[in-house]
């Protein structure tokens, strides 16, 4: 069985040996590469296209979702995972917005970590446990102030191919989720961000999460 291969980005080098022994001591996971600046990130995850990149959001110069946002724009299937110190819930959705695939909070990685790298790649959007409550709580409040209302803009299916675009998934997952072809997924995204008025993943992920499609 093929190992899940991680890029580790983190400005410190204790904290990356680290997670390589409790990465790689799984079993299931390879560490290709280390980095330690947003730049650095970049340049390693296009020569080595892991299937996950764990990101520190604290880096030095370009910050992790500075980084997070220029890898996406030339990889939007590339899975990121930010594992970070900051607990306040505007990271996270700073994170999300950029086209991240999952939240961890560094004080929990050694329980929460090997869950989360597992879930990012089997597709799945991955949010700290302790800030699961607060996604939950902000969908309930947004869907009192829209009761009622819907994504009127969109089609059933364009909402369904908007609400999996946001929680990560690629174009070809998309079509064997739905049961279409790999062209006509990418025929709805088009239809979708002409119907929206944006041209970036980000934007339609922050669109999904204001709508409470995710």
């Amino acid at each position: 069985m093929a190992k899940i291969t991680v890029l580790l980005v983190d400005d410190h080098q204790v904290m990356r040996k680290g997670l390589r022994l409790l990465l790689e001591g799984n079993g299931e996971i390879e560490v290709l590469a280390e980095a330690s600046t947003g730049e650095e990130a970049i340049e390693l995850a296009k020569q080595w296209a892991p299937d996950i990149v764990m990101m520190d959001l604290g880096l030095p110069g370009m910050d992790g979702i500075e980084a997070i946002k220029k890898i996406k724009e030339t990889s939007p299937d590339q899975k990121i995972l930010a594992l970070t110190m900051h607990e306040e819930a505007l990271y996270m959705e700073k994170v999300l917005a950029a086209g991240g695939n999952g939240f961890v909070l560094k004080r929990a990685a050694d329980v929460e970590l090997l869950s989360a790298i597992q879930a990012v790649y089997r597709g799945e959007l991955y949010v700290d446990i302790g800030l699961q409550r607060y996604l939950v709580t902000k969908a309930l409040h947004r869907e009192d102030e829209k009761k009622g209302s819907v994504v009127t803009e969109l089609t059933t299916r364009e909402s369904e191919v908007l609400k999996l675009v946001a929680l990560g998934y690629s174009n070809q997952e998309i079509a064997g989720k739905l049961v279409i072809s790999v062209k006509t997924v990418e025929n709805h995204k088009t239809r979708i961000k002409e119907k929206l008025g944006v041209t970036s993943r980000s934007k339609l992920v922050r669109y999904a999460m204001e709508h409470g499609l995710v």
